[in-house]
C-alpha cells in the first residue's frame, strides 16, 4: 500500500470543477454573494447520493454557480494541486468546462486566466507540471462547441487540447465529428469520454470519427473482444476513474472493477480521481481502494504508474525524466 502511495505519478482524467469541495463552495458563495440551494456543508455532502451520471451533473452544476471571478477559479485549482502534490502526483492534465460558467455569463478570459495562473504557481511553488485542456460539453450542440472554441482560441497558449464530457448516454462522440476534425487542423490535442455509460460502439466512434488520442473511462470496453485488441495493439490509454465508477453505478462493488482485467488484457490503464470533492477519493485513495479491493500486486502498481506517464501529452523528454524517477522510487521501495 505504501508502495502505490509513494510512487510520483500523474493525473489525466482530473475534472477541475469537481475538485470544488463543500467547503470551498461555501466560502467562494459568501465571497460572492451566491444563495446556495443547501443549508450548510453537511446538509449539500448528503446531496452526494448519486445513482447515475446525470444525478451528478445536476449537483456538479449547482456547485459551479458560485465561480465567478478569476481568483475563484484560481482558488479552486490550487486547491487541488496542493491535494495532488501530498498524493506525489508530478504531472496534471485537467480538464476545465468552459460552457458551465460563459452560459452564467463568466468571459472566457475569466476562467482561463485563474486556471493558468493557478499552473504556473504550481510548477513554481510545488513542482508540479500541469497542463489544461477543453471540454467541450455533449449535452449541448456542436454548434455551441463550435462557438466555445472560437472564444477560447485567443487563450490557445493556456490549454493544450480538447476533451468531451457531461452526459454520454443519447450524446455519442460521433455527434461532434466536426468541431474535433477542427481541433485537429488546429494542433490541439484530442481526448473524450467513452464507454462509462455508453456502450463499446461510443469508443469505437471517439477513435474513428474523432480519431482521439486518448479514451476517458473507456471501461465498458471488455464487452467487445475487438476493441479490447484494438486497444492492447494501439496502446491507446484510458484514463480509469475507479472511485467515480463506484459511486455512479458503474460497478456495484470495487471488487468488480475490471482495472485488474484491463491491466491483464495488456491495455494501458491509469488510475484518477476524476471528480474527487463527489466521489470520495483523490489520486491515492483510488490506488489504496483499488489495489485493496482487486488484490493488486506491487507490479500492478508500477505498471499504473508507468501508464499514466506513458499515457501523458508530456514531451519526450519530461516523460522520460519522470520515468527515471519513478524508478528511483520503486528502487527506494525495494530496499
Amino acid at each position: 500500500m505504501l508502495l502505490a502511495q509513494n510512487l510520483p505519478k500523474a493525473e489525466l482524467h482530473i475534472h477541475i470543477e469537481g475538485s470544488l469541495e463543500p467547503e470551498l463552495i461555501f466560502a467562494l458563495a459568501q465571497r460572492n454573494g451566491v444563495k446556495l440551494p443547501y443549508a450548510d456543508v453537511e446538509a449539500l455532502r448528503r446531496a452526494y447520493a448519486f445513482t447515475d451520471l446525470q444525478s451528478f451533473l445536476d449537483i456538479y452544476y449547482a456547485g459551479a454557480s458560485v465561480l465567478l471571478h478569476e481568483a475563484d477559479f484560481y482558488d479552486m485549482a490550487w486547491a487541488y494541486f496542493e491535494r495532488a502534490q501530498a498524493d506525489k502526483v508530478v504531472h496534471a492534465e485537467l480538464f476545465f468546462d468552459p460552457q458551465t460558467h460563459t452560459a452564467r455569463g463568466v468571459p472566457m478570459a475569466v476562467v482561463i486566466a485563474g486556471l493558468s495562473r493557478a499552473c504556473a504557481d504550481a510548477k513554481t511553488r510545488l513542482g508540479i507540471s500541469s497542463a489544461l485542456i477543453l471540454c467541450f460539453l455533449r449535452h449541448l450542440s456542436e454548434e455551441d462547441a463550435f462557438a466555445t472554441l472560437d472564444a477560447a482560441l485567443p487563450y490557445r497558449e493556456h490549454f493544450i487540447g480538447v476533451g468531451l464530457d457531461s452526459s454520454e448516454m443519447g450524446h455519442p462522440p460521433s455527434k461532434f465529428a466536426q468541431v474535433f476534425a477542427r481541433c485537429r487542423e488546429l494542433g490541439l490535442r484530442t481526448v473524450a469520454h467513452a464507454g462509462e455509460e455508453g456502450p463499446p460502439d461510443y469508443i469505437w466512434q471517439a477513435l474513428s470519427v474523432l480519431k482521439v488520442e486518448r479514451i476517458d473511462h473507456g471501461v465498458r470496453c471488455l464487452e467487445d473482444p475487438a476493441l479490447v485488441e484494438h486497444l492492447a495493439q494501439t496502446r491507446i490509454p484510458l484514463t480509469v476513474c475507479p472511485l467515480s465508477n463506484l459511486k455512479l453505478c458503474v460497478v456495484d462493488d470495487l471488487v468488480h472493477h475490471p482495472m485488474k482485467r484491463l491491466l491483464q488484457a495488456g491495455l494501458c490503464a491509469t488510475v484518477n480521481s476524476d471528480d474527487p470533492a463527489y466521489f470520495g477519493g483523490y489520486m491515492n485513495q483510488n490506488f489504496v481502494a483499488t489495489v485493496q479491493a482487486l488484490d493488486l500486486s506491487e507490479a500492478d502498481v508500477i505498471t499504473l504508474a508507468c501508464n499514466s506517464f506513458e499515457a501523458s501529452f508530456l514531451s519526450e523528454d519530461a516523460r522520460a525524466a519522470f520515468l527515471i524517477t519513478l524508478d528511483e522510487a520503486v528502487a527506494e521501495h525495494a530496499g
